[in-house]
């Protein structure tokens, strides 16, 4: 008995990690029920009609292979750059007290290279759309 409560009580025993295993085990057999379960029981009346590519209601124009512009790729890049940026504001947000001087000219230099980051961009026309 005094075995099964030290393995049940060690932080890192590999028991400790058997409700993460049943969680997952539960999840994946879900959704791998709900797949074979939606396939043998769905319809499966193919019509023309209903083997034509749908967008919404949107009249299909064009190709989709069309080439995007490498302007849009670069906004996005760059929100999420920025957007991470502002992620790391809780945890000093969260700590300002326990980090005192120290940790705000951390930040301060932190948002310091960012602003000088988005100078930069900015200088060089990366967020001006048009040509």
């Amino acid at each position: 008995m005094l075995i099964a409560t030290e393995l049940l009580s060690a932080n890192n025993a590999p028991i400790s990690y058997l409700p993460i295993l049943l969680q997952l085990v539960a999840a994946v057999g879900f959704v791998g029920l709900t797949m074979l379960g939606t396939h043998f029981l769905g319809p499966k009346r193919k019509t023309s009609d209903k083997l034509v590519n749908f967008e919404s209601g949107i009249e299909q124009h064009g190709n989709a292979r069309r080439p995007v512009a490498i302007k849009y790729f670069l906004v996005a890049i760059l929100f999420v750059l920025f957007d991470v940026e502002v992620i790391f504001f809780y945890p000093y947000a969260v700590n300002f007290r326990e980090l005192g001087w120290e940790g705000f000219l951390a930040v301060v230099m932190f948002v310091a290279f960012f602003v000088l980051g988005f100078i930069y961009i900015v200088k060089k026309g990366a967020l001006q759309w048009e040509d």
